[in-house]
């Protein structure tokens, strides 16, 4: 069991649950506001939906929460802490990035970053793939 809980969330198989209807259900759930507390990011190239919680609070609980709610199944809906993760990946970049832009930009403590061990870039692509020297640095 790691020190260190991942304070984001993910749900699989959200495509019968509209967006709204998610964030209310997980307002319900957690007794939180999103925005304020929490914020939702849907991936719907792969059916998911990642919930990242601001507030600190206890995931592992909150996904025995969910796993119980008669809601989450009927949507047949499953969650999950996400992994930590020590590499990112960046798309639609422009053209002329660099990866010492890349480098600092991602380091930046206001932009939730933290110290870079390597970028590749894939000027083909617009992206690149950010690796970061320890799993704090990539919300």
């Amino acid at each position: 069991d790691s020190a260190e809980t991942s304070p984001s969330v993910v749900f699989e198989n959200i495509k019968t649950c509209s967006p709204d209807c998610l964030q209310m259900l997980l307002e319900n759930i957690s007794g939180l506001t999103v925005d304020a507390d929490f914020t939702v990011e849907l991936i719907p190239e792969i059916n998911v939906a990642v919930a990242t919680f601001i507030k600190s609070i206890d995931t592992k609980e909150f996904v025995k929460k969910c796993s119980q709610d008669k809601r989450v199944r009927e949507f047949k809906m499953a969650a999950r802490l996400l992994e930590l993760t020590q590499t990112i990946k960046a798309e639609n970049l422009p053209d002329n990035i660099s990866t010492d832009y890349l480098t600092v930009y991602f380091e930046s403590a206001r932009s939730g970053g933290g110290p870079v061990s390597d970028v590749q870039l894939f000027p083909n692509e617009n992206s690149a793939i950010i690796t970061f020297c320890d799993h704090k640095g990539n919300t």
